[in-house]
């Protein structure tokens, strides 16, 4: 059986009146008596009627949604994100549509098509990994589109940017690492593409190079679909075992690639710390409770949500344009047995 909602024609019908009085009803209006507001707001309730929200967008020219799109929600990372960007949202009267890229440039355009023609006010987007080509998002954002990246973002697109201190946050781990005796630290990255990629990298370049050690190129693995696929994070570790001087300990660059160097571990009965340490960019709340606890960089991801829909929405109600902005949260280190020299 097709559903069928409930229409104005339908209140009408049921209470004797003319679609235009029970729409004038149902908005307050003054040309209807109290009497009447009251008969059709009553029989409204009872048969849980709800205003159609495509008629709503059409007559106010905005549909009050707004799109996001992340790598997966699986993620713990996009998914406190999430979490903060419909905090804000729903309480400002907006619905959001949440679609995943799962890493791939085809679909984030894809997505984003969809999205479009779904007459969204606003996106929230980070892009993939594999996205380097970026015409989808400009056509939009030359049509004044409003649209906040976060996380990883376009820096060559004028609009909001939310991100963490991505450079401090590897700086302050690979700082750690050197501090505790540890000769030649790897870094697990994601794709070469990402903007978080390039900052996280830097960071550890800086504080080798500020302990006087030198930066080794072969040190550092990409992996293009940051960690999602277990098979690029085991070569990549492969890869690494094998060098001449292979690595005491890991920096991975990103929750997927943490997970799963873990789990490379495991399958290959490597000890951590004791073979090799392990300190990973990671917002999993048990990360305290692994056997060993393993050392973070946690990010404000649930903030970062909540700032990103307070400018997104900011921009899609103002009357005049604003100044973007670029907000930088910092990051927290967490320090635990994973990355202790034994």
């Amino acid at each position: 059986m097709k559903f069928e909602a409930v229409t104005i024609k339908d209140i009408a019908k049921a209470l004797g009146l003319s679609t235009s009085t029970v729409s004038r009803a149902l908005r307050d209006s003054y040309e209807i008596s109290p009497e009447t507001k009251k008969r059709v707001l009553e029989y409204s309730e009872k048969i849980n009627y709800r205003p159609n929200p495509i008629a709503l967008s059409l007559k106010e020219k905005r549909s009050r949604s707004i799109g996001i799109i992340v790598c997966e929600i699986a993620n713990s990372f996009f998914s406190q994100i999430i979490n903060g960007i419909e905090s804000i949202a729903y309480d400002k009267g907006y619905n959001v549509i949440i679609a995943q890229s799962h890493e791939s440039y085809e679909r984030e355009v894809l997505n984003l098509q969809y999205l479009a023609s779904r007459s969204i006010d606003g996106l929230l987007i980070s892009v993939s990994s594999e996205t380097q080509e970026m015409d989808h998002l400009r056509s939009l954002h030359e049509k004044g589109f409003p649209i906040v990246f976060f996380d990883r973002v376009v820096d060559e697109l004028q609009t909001h940017k939310v991100i963490v201190d991505n450079f401090k946050g590897a700086y302050d781990a690979s700082l750690h690492l050197v501090k505790n005796g540890f000769r030649n630290i790897a870094a697990l990255a994601g794709s070469e593409y990402l903007s978080i990629t390039k900052e996280r990298l830097g960071g550890y370049v800086k504080a080798l190079e500020d302990m006087g050690r030198h930066y080794d190129s072969t040190m550092v693995q990409h992996c293009l679909h940051g960690g999602m696929l277990y098979e690029e994070v085991e070569t990549a570790i492969d890869h690494l075992l094998q060098l001449p001087n292979p690595p005491d300990a890991i920096i991975a660059s990103a929750d997927k690639l943490t997970t799963n160097c873990m789990r490379y571990f495991k399958k290959k009965n490597i000890r951590v710390p004791e073979d090799i340490a392990l300190i990973g960019f990671s917002n999993l709340d048990l990360t305290d409770l692994l056997s060993p606890a393993l050392s973070v960089v946690r990010q404000p991801a649930f903030e970062m949500g909540q700032i990103s829909t307070e400018l997104l929405i900011q921009q899609i109600e103002a009357k005049r344009p604003r100044d973007f902005e670029r907000r930088i949260l910092p990051p927290q280190l967490f320090i635990r047995e994973s990355s202790e020299k034994i």
